[in-house]
């Protein structure tokens, strides 16, 4: 069975045999679930335990679980977490070294047994975060070999948006509800079935072991349908212009004053980013002092010390460290990878506790710079 294969057709039953399949093979599999008060990743037995019947209701700095009447399992949008979780944790150990009575010191470096994941529920906004992230991680001359293996062993299920929340603006980042390529099966939910397309031969042969029955062109055409709805359906919206150069026009706008006085700096955006990807890492010493451990984790440009340097952080105000976050996740990210730092996924505006909204300030950083330009005319 080849990638161009016929869109097939699941019902909730088929759904379970498709995750018994993956538990067959050896697989993790991880999708959403409900879990205290949110929706949430984690490792699943059953398709029965994926939220059906929950959506969720988002506004900056807001997120509440809702109950729907449909018992949909994927009309939610994102949660708090991302596939970053799994295949770039938040900590991880790197080597140990230990020192023999002898004065001699030994290094182990940390070999892991590599995961075989598979996640079902892929949003399209996460699918290019992940395709994002393979380009920061993997696609230069330092490769994250940690990320790169566990990403070369995950199997990728998508689920296409029917439902975008109040916070997701992924069209105006040049996504949108549909997914792009790089999944290994892509699933549309439509009236409790589930429309499965094609992406891989990995997905093709995982296909053929699960009962399904070809799919009709008019539940093909609904499917299109749903989703293209979807698009005309987004809660928030970036301004369309040119980004990375209003980022570059913006360094001494005034906006950056006004958020500075909102931000805590906690650093919550980075952590529910599907792409931010700054680490640091730290030694670990045992209290004899004979055994060390080096581990990588998480960082975050909001943190005070993350640009510091002899003298103290180059960055030490909230302004120019939210400014920092702005202009490169928007920016000069274009000039490391060719591409955006954002797929409009709404986690940072959700999730801010004083609900700032990425698209509301770059809306008033060009509203600004429209001043200025008018000003000088």
């Amino acid at each position: 069975m080849s990638v161009t294969a016929a869109p097939a057709l699941l019902d909730r039953d088929g759904l379970n045999a498709l995750v018994s399949a993956l538990v067959a093979q050896g697989r993790t599999v991880i999708g959403p679930t409900v879990r205290d008060g949110a929706i949430v990743l984690a490792e699943l037995d059953s398709a029965d335990a994926l939220p059906f019947g929950w959506g969720v209701e988002l506004d900056a700095g807001r997120y509440r679980l809702v109950r729907r009447e449909d018992g949909a399992a994927f009309a939610h949008s994102a949660g708090p977490q991302s596939w970053k979780n799994f295949l770039h944790p938040a900590r991880e150990r790197l080597w140990s070294a230990e020192r023999t009575p002898e004065g001699d010191v030994s290094f182990t470096a940390e070999e892991p047994a590599v995961p075989s994941y598979a996640f079902l529920g892929v949003r399209p906004c996460d699918l290019r975060a992940i395709a994002i992230q393979d380009r920061v991680l993997t696609g230069g001359r330092h490769t994250d070999s940690g990320y790169a293996g566990r990403r070369e062993r995950a199997l990728l299920i998508a689920v296409e948006c029917t439902e975008p929340g109040a916070t997701c603006f992924c069209v105006s980042t040049g996504g949108g509800p549909a997914a792009d390529p790089g999944y290994d099966l892509a699933l549309t939910e439509v009236d409790g079935r589930f429309l499965v397309r094609v992406g891989s031969d990995e997905g093709a042969a995982l296909l053929e072991q699960v009962p399904h029955r070809d799919a009709r062109p008019d539940v093909e055409e609904t499917a299109r349908a749903t989703v293209d709805a979807a698009r005309e359906r987004m809660g928030r919206a970036l301004p369309p212009v040119d980004l990375r150069d209003l980022m570059g026009a913006s360094l001494a706008a005034e906006r950056w004053d006004d958020v500075a006085t909102r931000c805590l700096t906690c650093g919550n955006c980075t952590m529910v980013c599907p792409t931010c990807f700054c680490t640091t890492t730290e030694e670990v010493t045992d209290l004899t002092g004979d055994h060390t451990e080096r581990w990588q984790h998480w960082d975050s440009c909001f943190d005070l010390d993350f640009s510091y340097l002899h003298g103290g952080p180059v960055r030490s105000s909230p302004r120019s460290r939210y400014r920092q976050w702005l202009t490169h996740k928007l920016g000069t990210w274009h000039d490391q990878f060719d591409t955006s730092g954002c797929v409009g996924c709404g986690r940072c505006i959700a999730w801010c506790p004083v609900g700032i909204d990425i698209t509301e300030e770059v809306a008033a950083l060009d509203a600004e710079r429209a001043a200025r330009e008018t000003e000088t005319d």
